[in-house]
Parts: C-alpha cells; sequence; structure tokens
C-alpha cells in the first residue's frame, strides 16, 4: 500500500504494515499539497478504503483461527494434567477410541509416561508429559498474546476506516458546495 500526499502528516502513523490515515483540517490545502482534482482525490480515498477492507478481513480471519486454537490448547492442557494426576496416582487410564467411523474400543493404559501432540502439517511427536505441558503452556501464552495484538490492529483498521470514510465526506462535500458557489456566480450574471 502506498502513502498519498496529505495536508498533515502529523499523526499519520504505520501499525504493523497497516498505513496510517491523516485528517484533513481544510480540504482545499490537502488538495493543493497532493496535487490531485477532487475526482482523483475521491478515487485514491475510496481505494485505500477498499485496502483497509482486505486487510480487516484478513485479521479477522486469523482473530477467528487464533479463538478457536486458544481453546483447543486448553483442553489439551486439561489432558495432559489428567494424565499427570493418574501417574500421580499409580491409577491406570480407562478410555475409548475410536477405531474407525463411529466404532469405538475401551482400553486400559497402563503407562503414561508420555503423549502425543500433533502440530500440524502431518507432524505428530512424542513427548514426556512435563515436555508437552511445558510446549502447551509457552503456545498457549504465544497465541494469547497474538490475539491481543490482533486486537490492537483491528482496532487501528477501524479507526483509519472512520478516518478515512470522515475524509471521503469532507471531500466531496467541499466539491458540491465549490459546484454550487460556482453554479450561484453564474446565475446572477445571466
Amino acid at each position: 500500500m502506498e502513502i498519498s500526499p496529505s495536508a498533515s502528516t502529523a499523526g499519520v502513523t504505520e501499525r504493523r504494515g497497516i498505513p496510517g490515515a491523516s485528517f484533513v483540517e481544510d480540504v482545499e490545502t490537502y488538495l493543493k499539497q497532493s496535487g490531485l482534482d477532487v475526482n482523483s482525490s475521491l478515487g485514491f480515498l475510496q481505494e485505500r478504503l477498499q485496502q483497509y477492507r482486505v486487510v480487516e478481513m484478513k485479521l479477522l480471519a486469523q482473530q477467528r483461527d487464533l479463538q478457536a486454537k486458544i481453546p483447543d490448547i486448553e483442553k489439551c492442557l486439561d489432558v495432559v494434567a489428567m494424565l499427570e494426576a493418574k501417574k500421580t496416582a499409580g491409577e491406570a487410564l480407562i478410555t475409548d477410541f475410536e477405531v474407525a467411523e463411529g466404532i469405538y474400543s475401551r482400553s486400559k493404559v497402563e503407562d503414561n509416561d508420555s503423549v502425543c501432540l500433533w502440530l500440524g502439517a502431518n507432524v505428530m511427536l512424542e513427548y514426556s508429559l512435563e515436555e508437552a505441558k511445558s510446549l502447551l503452556d509457552k503456545n498457549l501464552e504465544n497465541a494469547k498474546a497474538s490475539l491481543e495484538v490482533l486486537v490492537g490492529d483491528l482496532q487501528f483498521l477501524r479507526d483509519q476506516v472512520t478516518i478515512t470514510q470522515v475524509t471521503v465526506a469532507r471531500v466531496y462535500n467541499w466539491d458540491v458546495h465549490q459546484r454550487r458557489t460556482k453554479q450561484a456566480v453564474k446565475e446572477p450574471e445571466s
């Protein structure tokens, strides 16, 4: 995304690749400094809004993925904690597992010193219970931190969309006012 010239660059920032929008105080100055006419400026601002919407869709998809991932990690942590409790108590784990679709078998697991974690990309690794707990805790912490950053990015993006929409309205209204003023000047002469 390219950053447009603006009337006031103060307050224009960038957050993780998302360009900031500047509030246009004076439309005429903005148009002169940018070197654009009204239609080009409106076209540029509409294009910027579209870019913001694409980025927003990507961020929302990432947010949904993380919001689904966090409960899964917490569930895995609960299972590891349950396995550790069974191991400490010296109890065997009795569980049902799916053999085929809709067909289950009951098993008794006596030695539960390790657990297999699905890492994704068709990769599963066996970890000791302590290593698995440590890895899952780290993954949970990273997922929550990433979610916080995403929420901040989305808020920043929504602010930029609002500023850009206000700028579009200001430029459009300024153009309408200029046309009406020119029309009013021409009418008395006729």
